[in-house]
């Protein structure tokens, strides 16, 4: 019979019941006992019989207390079956996906995890499930996002441009200013609000379709809406049209918001009541249209997209004073919550954050 195997001497019995009483892992607790006995002097037998186990079994704890100490009597997660994928087919697979298939080619417009499936087949003879093909994604940090919208005709280039030039633009603008002058940064732009509402997303049972009520009717208003990022502040009208005299009160509710004694660039998209040389800006305020068809680089548009997620989607209006009610709502409701208005605005590009 093999001989007992000696157990480490930088431990002791009342060292092992205290680690014991510490943990919370249910068999690591049962092998500190155990081995507890034996410290104390007790024989094999008896430490097995503490355990639960037969001696072949209690060896092997003692075994792995000796090789690691009480980390060693906690049980590691079985670690499951091999990846069929290897590194480079990964790489493969997320290049694959960030490329995006050609209709004419592939004959779909977004990839399903059937058609990835299909091309690792044919690319390297891997047949490969879809549950498990979800879990490699997954792993790869690849998720279902909805698509943001683009403009088909945008130029990349000139959006890019843009953004890289902003600071400049910025200093330029400045040096027209009295030395010193506070430059604010902010953003407008108009969201159409009425009957004919949007459906947000909600959460439901799994294979499930929620309903939402869905009102026909046209009748609707407009936020004018501003915020200054930095400051968490804003400026904003509900009001029945959307042209150049409406976008006129606009700026003049925007210049009272603006801090006294500093200059707001106002950045906006290039709608005709924005640009028009009949309108007029207040001495505080100096316009900066963004490039055509460049809507994300506004963040106002975000902000329109967290109040009808939140307030005012999935409503049927009653009439046009109701529609202005929840509008004046959601927009209050913004305002008073600067904290979000600097996290849903803030742009690197604008604020070097």
């Amino acid at each position: 019979m093999a001989a007992a195997v000696e157990l480490r001497g930088d431990f002791d019995a009342a060292a092992l019941r205290r680690l014991a009483r510490r943990s919370k892992d249910p068999g690591q607790i049962r092998r500190l006992l155990a081995l507890a006995e034996i410290y104390e002097g007790r024989s094999r037998g008896e430490a097995a019989r503490v355990g639960g186990v037969g001696l072949q079994t209690l060896r092997d704890w003692v075994l792995r207390f000796n090789a690691t100490g009480p980390a060693g009597l906690i049980d590691a997660k079985a670690p499951g079956q091999p990846s069929k994928l290897n590194d480079e087919q990964r790489q493969q697979l997320l290049r694959r996906v960030e490329t995006g298939p050609t209709p004419a080619i592939h004959g779909v417009v977004r990839w399903r995890l059937i058609d990835l499936a299909q091309w690792l087949f044919e690319e390297y003879g891997l047949s490969i499930a879809k549950q498990t093909l979800s879990r490699e994604m997954r792993a790869l940090r690849l998720r279902k996002i909805s698509a943001r919208p683009q403009h088909h005709a945008q130029d990349p280039e000139q959006v890019e441009a843009f953004k890289k030039n902003f600071a400049a633009r910025l200093a330029e603008l400045a040096q027209a200013r009295p030395p010193d002058t506070p430059v604010e940064i902010w953003f407008a732009d108009q969201a159409r609000i009425g009957q004919k509402n949007t459906i947000s997303r909600r959460w439901a049972l799994r294979g499930s379709r929620p309903r939402a009520p869905r009102d026909q009717r046209t009748r609707s208003a407009y936020i004018f809406g501003a915020i200054c990022p930095r400051e968490g502040k804003g400026a904003g009208l509900v009001l029945p049209f959307c042209n150049t005299a409406a976008m006129e009160l606009h700026l003049v509710e925007i210049a009272q918001a603006i801090a006294p004694g500093a200059h707001a660039v106002l950045i906006v998209d290039q709608a005709a009541w924005h640009t028009s040389p009949k309108l007029p800006v207040p001495s505080n305020i100096t316009i900066l249209p963004l490039p055509p068809r460049s809507p994300e680089l506004n963040p106002v548009e975000n902000i329109w997209q967290f109040m009808r997620d939140n307030w005012l989607a999935n409503r049927v209006f009653k009439s046009y004073a109701d529609i202005v009610d929840h509008c004046c709502f959601a927009w209050n409701t913004l305002i008073s919550q600067p904290w979000k208005i600097t996290s849903i605005g803030l742009r690197e590009w604008a604020h070097g954050c």
